[in-house]
């Protein structure tokens, strides 16, 4: 996968030197995306991050899934990931998961990665759906699925399991004719 460039954005597939960054990131952001994510807590290391740079070298090389990192195009700051994953090929429709760095939450950067990504995904994967599943409590989320032009299409009773614990989500859906191509 080539990087995706675009609104002051760069896509790009994760390398081991980006392991630090990532580790970095995901401590700071422990009260902010560790609520919805449970990987992202205060025992998240270096060597969780190499083992995740690894994890996505392998799923990207099967197509199983596209997990990369959010750079700023400008200076390369890491400021996140995003990914394409849960890849339905029978119908063609997969998850669309990201997350930003505490430090840089709050400046439209979700959604600039999500129509950057959901572009590749139709584009180049030949997706016709991508969906954006976020807890029904995760304000956040959903605004950023709105904001990337995602439809909601409702809530779904315990569609996540978050801790241990079933929670509903909202669903949203990104469509190739939303004009994201």
């Amino acid at each position: 996968m080539a990087a995706l460039v675009g609104d002051g954005l760069c896509l790009r597939p994760l390398l081991m030197a980006d392991a630090p960054a990532l580790a970095r990131a995901a401590l700071e952001s422990v009260s902010t995306v560790g609520v919805w994510l449970p990987w992202c807590d205060a025992s998240f290391t270096e060597a969780d991050a190499e083992h995740w740079v690894r994890t996505c070298e392998e799923d990207r090389a099967d197509g199983s899934a596209y997990s990369v990192g959010i750079f700023d195009a400008a200076g390369g700051e890491y400021l996140g990931g995003i990914g394409i994953n849960h890849i339905n090929r029978e119908h063609d429709f997969a998850n669309l998961g990201f997350w930003v760095r505490q430090s840089r939450q709050g400046e439209r950067i979700a959604p600039r990665a999500a129509r950057l990504m959901a572009a590749y995904g139709f584009g180049k994967l030949g997706l016709t759906r991508l969906e954006i599943v976020a807890a029904e409590q995760n304000t956040r989320s959903r605004k950023v699925a709105e904001k990337a032009g995602a439809r909601f299409e409702g809530i779904l009773h315990n569609r996540l399991v978050i801790r241990g614990v079933a929670v509903p989500a909202a669903m949203y859906a990104l469509l190739p004719e939303s004009g994201i191509t």
